[in-house]
């Protein structure tokens, strides 16, 4: 499974942003899909995860509200919409996918990982 994740760039306090995340390769496997986000110097930190049926999500306390994932069945991408962004919000976003834990918080718990993509939140 390859994963690649795209959307990240400059963004003022309080604009939205979606990220996408596209899923290639063997993925009639996948059980869950996430995303994480790194700082610099921090252990990458989990965002928010969905199962692949999308029957169930689960997000960080520090993002529920404002963060959305999703995900398009027929193109297999999946999605984080963010909205009222925060300087707090600055840091590369990484998806990643797993093909038994499901809807999952840890790190360890994901055994596909795509490349970030850098989210600067920036006035």
């Amino acid at each position: 499974v390859q994963l690649q994740a795209s959307g990240g760039g400059l963004v003022q306090p309080g604009d939205s942003l979606t990220l996408s995340c596209s899923a290639s390769g063997r993925t009639t496997g996948l059980a869950g899909m996430a995303w994480f986000r790194e700082v610099p110097g921090k252990e990458r930190e989990f965002v928010a995860a969905r199962s692949w049926s999308g029957l169930s999500q689960y997000y960080a306390d520090s993002v529920r509200g404002r963060f959305v994932i999703s995900r398009d069945e027929s193109t297999k991408m999946t999605y984080l919409q963010i909205r009222k962004l925060e300087a707090d919000d600055t840091a590369v976003y990484y998806c990643a996918a797993n093909t038994g834990a499901g809807v999952n918080w840890y790190r360890t718990a994901y055994e596909y990982w795509g490349k970030g993509t850098l989210v600067t939140v920036s006035s």
